[in-house]
């Protein structure tokens, strides 16, 4: 059997390619998204992967926040890629979604393809926006993001620490929403 086997910063080994929900530590999504810079580095200031989760969510009614929340969990096992490049790579993009299919089993997230729809319009909204205010500057469209206005309020990148613990907090906020059943 083959296996790839990561360690994780609470000590865990998981092996991405038979990832049990038993595997998904919290803490260690909030810590290596913290860890992520997104888009590759390719930003004016370091804007972590865990910043951009707390922003999808809070875009989202408040049923799907946690969803939106952990959206890019996977990417805390495997690391992120940008998207033109993880388009191109079949076989990470099926040992990611092993991952994220552990998280969704570990955090019991069910969602449904309308839910998936509008997370996913909430990433691309937060992708225009991210692209304003913290990539390079050019006039060069994006075809995914035609028809996309960004957000309004302006993106200043939180410090590594303060976006682990925005994560973890916005996870104990929203968690207590899906308790509520709000």
């Amino acid at each position: 059997m083959t296996t790839a086997i990561i360690q994780t910063v609470s000590g865990r080994y998981v092996d991405v390619l038979h990832p049990r929900p038993t595997d998904i530590e919290l803490g260690d999504i909030a810590h290596h998204l913290a860890q992520l810079c997104r888009f590759g580095g390719a930003v004016r200031r370091f804007y972590s992967v865990a910043e951009h989760s707390v922003r999808v969510a809070r875009i989202l009614p408040p049923p799907l926040r946690l969803a939106g929340l952990l959206h890019d969990a996977g990417e805390a096992y495997v690391a992120d890629l940008a998207s033109p490049i993880k388009r191109t790579l079949p076989s990470y993009q099926y040992v990611e979604g092993l991952v994220q299919e552990a998280v969704r089993q570990r955090f019991d997230l069910q969602l449904g393809r309308d839910d998936e729809a509008a997370i996913k319009r909430a990433d691309i909204v937060l992708l225009a926006t991210e692209r304003r205010d913290l990539m390079p500057h050019d006039n060069t469209e994006w075809s995914v993001l035609a028809g996309v206005s960004p957000l309004e309020e302006r993106i200043t990148p939180l410090s590594i620490e303060a976006a682990r613990d925005a994560f973890l907090a916005a996870f104990d906020e929203y968690a207590q929403l899906d308790l509520l059943g709000a």
